[in-house]
């Protein structure tokens, strides 16, 4: 994949992540970052599991890299303590 579709993809999955963890984005490099670091770890995870990984810009690669995007931010909240959670309304 290129580095525009990782950046696509990643910007797709990590603002669907924020918004699914904590009910509001985190801005857009953080959503991204978190994106990307999420569809590596979802392809690690799901190719760990049997499954193909991120295969491109398509909503198989999407559904991994969300996946990977709410672990890596329930980690990231789970690490960072109580101060930096967002309530939901």
């Amino acid at each position: 994949m290129s580095i525009i579709t990782w950046i696509v993809l990643g910007l797709i999955s990590g603002f669907i992540a924020s918004k699914i963890v904590t009910g509001a984005g985190k801005g857009i490099l953080v959503d991204l970052l978190l994106g990307v670091v999420g569809a590596v770890l979802g392809g690690a995870v799901f190719r760990f599991l049997g499954e193909p990984g991120v295969t491109g810009l398509n909503l198989w690669s999407i559904l991994v890299s969300i996946t990977g995007a709410v672990l890596v931010l329930g980690a990231y909240h789970a690490l960072s303590g109580p101060g930096t959670r967002t309530r939901l309304r």
